[in-house]
């Protein structure tokens, strides 16, 4: 239970209100560690519940500390805008019943009016690393007096290539704060390079492995032929399975496009979600998707973090995800907080080895599903006819072989006895009777 961290009353009431009843283990390691002021480290798979794990520690002490809010006392780095809108609703749904404010930094918005709302002092600012770099360039947000810093899904922020400008805005910080680094993985090449320049010794919690898939989802694989096939079997999965709402994902942002179109088209109540939209519309898909105004989001991986919504029980991969943390990520958005969910993989030819290496990857075996009517004509790699010819091969090879053994045995037999003759160059090979003497040292020693 959450009142054995002995949190505050009035965050109590903000989880029951939130419905959140007992912790999850990645917030039962992390919450102590945060209380206690070290700096950490925490790995947990997506839909662990990473954001509460730091948020409910960093208002306690909020609560225990007042300020007099004259200047940011929380920043929290996000990598994406959707991933920070979340983050500030559920900053929002925790902290409801304390004075504790937030205010969500991120671009595609005025500067002048995020300025403006900066001036209010909020306790928390939530943000993503160009607009925050932006702000403080500016001098429009002032973290010399910070007091906890945050990185959120890091691994995420360095593949995007923010290192340079979450290095410049942490050095804007003060040097006395709290920084804590949470992501779905630790295991990323650059990670260890900016953690050692932001972190004082660290520690490190890990609850769950790189290289887990959730275990509260079905994940299902069916085999398609092209992407006409795809949008077939698409458009019969979600006329036909039962689900609240779906989350389909493509790679591009025209494919997202497309399938959305098609899909409306066939009557499915569909919104589409990708990273070059303005963000008022992003913010207004969100929004209508969230409310419940449409069943199925079609979406680029930009949906693949900071999605949180616990209607969502089905996710399909229209394309295969390029690598297995991707699929993990993905599959993710679904599943959440010990809830159930399936995710269902549709797999073209062209697909099939970099499906094998995610399932390898993740050691995770994939339930081959096929939709009646729908049947595909590619059946995956035919592995036997590849080990017979392999075979055939190796049987020949040890047939020809045998038969060269054979004629030198044949010749040898009918030379025994016999002096070879000399080469072309007049130099004679000794033979079985020869004493491995020249022709000259053996006329002079007679």
């Amino acid at each position: 239970m959450f009142d054995t961290f002995g949190l505050d009353e009035k965050l109590l009431k903000g989880l029951a209100a939130a419905g959140l009843k007992n912790p999850t283990p990645v917030q039962q390691v992390a919450i102590p560690a945060v209380l206690s002021g070290r700096d950490i480290q925490a790995s947990a798979r997506t839909g662990s519940g990473k954001s509460a794990a730091f948020l409910l520690p960093i208002l306690q002490r909020m609560l225990d500390t007042p300020s007099p809010r004259t200047a940011t006392r929380c920043l929290v780095i996000s990598p994406t805008r959707e991933l920070a809108l979340q983050l500030d609703k559920h900053c929002s749904e925790l902290a409801r019943f304390t004075p504790v404010t937030s205010l969500v930094i991120v671009g595609g918005e005025g500067l002048r009016s995020q300025q403006a709302k900066i001036r209010k002092n909020p306790e928390i600012i939530i943000g993503t690393p160009g607009r925050l770099l932006e702000h403080v360039q500016k001098k429009s947000l002032e973290l010399g007096d910070l007091e906890f810093l945050v990185l959120d899904e890091v691994d995420r922020i360095l593949d995007m290539g923010f290192r340079d400008d979450v290095l410049a805005i942490v050095g804007a910080c003060s040097e006395e704060r709290q920084t804590m680094v949470l992501s779905a993985t630790l295991d990323h090449g650059e990670l260890k390079g900016i953690t050692s320049r932001i972190q004082k010794d660290p520690q490190i919690l890990t609850v769950d492995e790189q290289r887990t898939a959730n275990v509260d989802i079905v994940h299902e694989a069916i085999i398609a032929d092209d992407p006409g096939h795809k949008r077939q079997l698409c458009n019969w999965l979600l006329a036909n399975d039962t689900y609240q709402q779906a989350l389909v994902f493509t790679n591009t942002r025209e494919h997202a496009e497309q399938l959305a179109a098609f899909l409306v088209q066939q009557g499915n109540p569909t919104v589409c979600l990708h990273g070059e939209m303005q963000q008022t519309e992003r913010k207004e898909v969100m929004r209508r998707f969230r409310d419940g105004r449409f069943q199925v989001m079609v979406a680029t991986d930009l949906a693949a973090r900071g999605i949180d919504i616990p209607t969502i029980d089905l996710v399909i991969n229209f394309a295969i995800p390029r690598s297995g943390d991707d699929y993990v990520h993905r599959t993710g958005r679904t599943g959440r907080a010990g809830a159930s969910g399936k995710a269902i993989s549709l797999v073209a030819p062209q697909e099939w080895n970099q499906m094998d290496s995610i399932a390898r990857y993740l050691k995770l075996t994939f339930a081959q599903r096929t939709i009646k009517g729908l049947p595909a004509r590619f059946a995956g790699p035919v592995k036997k006819k590849k080990d017979q010819k392999g075979k055939g091969r190796k049987q020949e090879s040890a047939t020809s072989k045998a038969r060269v053994k054979s004629k030198e045995r044949h010749r040898n037999k009918k030379n025994i006895g016999k002096r070879r003759q000399p080469t072309a160059k007049g130099q004679g090979a000794a033979t079985s009777q020869d004493d491995g003497l020249s022709p000259l040292t053996r006329k002079t020693r007679k």
